[in-house]
């Protein structure tokens, strides 16, 4: 499990509270909404979870449910009363739980300041829904236990990627129904809109464009709207949660060819002063691995403005791709539209 409690759970599964907030060691707040009367999780199990995480302004985080991918980690030893790994020891599998991490509490313990983001907040909130949790058998030698573990996870794994890759086509389908789009399809598999043709002139390998642009998911959030991952425009950004302070926003400069196929495909259908629409099939995206915030098998929608189209000074050196890159991810993770 990653130490940044940063990336980690919360938020609402929709679930009807069954009993009033307790108080944990450490300042710990928590509430079980739903019991599945298991084995509680102890040190040393390998647990499956799905999470939303939240601030205390109600805003969130981080969700496995925005990727469709649950967290599988190792349950390790406590550093202290009321931290994560302690507090996990409350539920079992099948559990559904709402619980508060105190920064205050977390600061004084690990002789560190309060994350940036949470500086104004006394918790971090999270809640999760125990998936499955995988327990070594009595006198279970280390070796047998780690592999059998990693067959289960291994082939639940396939499973979940199976399940995802059948669903693509479909979740393409609703998106056009759902926002009744006329699409044309190129023979490559993208499918696009083109709202405005803008001038005739257009982008070729090599070339450098000035975009605006508007990365969503094909599945709408717990607030019935398509979840924004990436965006140029900062006031996008603020509305959707995903406003990262400090980062640069506005028309993006990108290199033709240095990003996802789809994306350079679309980039390549209008002019100057041009916009389209291009829903991305996985398979011109980020294919089968994912991404950071982007799953496996998952199709994106781009809005995509073209502000200016830059050729090459004749006898000037290519440039090297610009990275636009997912909301949340630092420019050399190497992910690019």
């Amino acid at each position: 499990m990653k130490k940044s409690l940063v990336i980690l759970f919360a938020a609402t599964l929709g679930l009807a509270a069954c009993n009033t907030e307790k108080k944990g060691p450490g300042g710990l707040l928590y509430k079980i909404h739903k019991s599945g009367g298991k084995e509680k999780i102890a040190e040393g199990d390998i647990v499956k979870l799905n999470f939303i995480q939240k601030n205390e302004r109600d805003s969130v985080l981080g969700s496995t449910y925005d990727n469709e991918q649950a967290q599988v980690f190792p349950v390790g030893k406590k550093q202290y009363a009321g931290d994560m790994q302690d507090v996990l020891t409350f539920f079992g599998e099948g559990d559904s739980a709402t619980f508060k991490i105190n920064l205050d509490t977390m600061a004084a313990q690990t002789k560190q300041p309060k994350p940036e983001q949470f500086k104004n907040d006394k918790y971090i909130v999270f809640t999760v829904k125990v998936e499955k949790v995988f327990k070594k058998g009595p006198k279970e030698a280390d070796s047998t236990f780690q592999k059998r573990a990693g067959d289960f996870f291994q082939a639940d794994y396939k499973a979940d990627m199976d399940k995802k890759k059948n669903a693509e086509e479909g979740k393409i389908k609703a998106y056009i129904a759902d926002n009744n789009l006329k699409v044309q399809t190129s023979a490559s598999g993208l499918q696009y809109v083109i709202e405005k043709p803008g001038d005739a002139t257009r982008a070729a390998d090599g070339d450098t464009v000035n975009v605006n642009y508007t990365g969503r998911f094909t599945k709408k959030g717990d607030d019935k709207k398509y979840k924004v991952f990436d965006t140029s425009d900062e006031k996008v950004a603020k509305d959707a949660k995903v406003h990262q302070p400090g980062r640069p926003y506005g028309p993006t400069k990108m290199v033709i060819g240095g990003t996802v196929p789809g994306f350079t495909e679309a980039l390549k259908l209008v002019g100057k002063g041009g916009k389209v629409t291009a829903i991305i099939p996985s398979k011109l995206g980020y294919g089968e691995q994912g991404g950071g915030p982007i799953a496996p098998y998952s199709p994106l929608v781009f809005e995509i403005e073209i502000v200016d189209i830059i050729k090459p000074k004749a006898g000037a050196a290519p440039a090297a791709p610009a990275k636009a890159v997912p909301a949340g991810h630092s420019a050399n993770d190497g992910h690019n539209h």
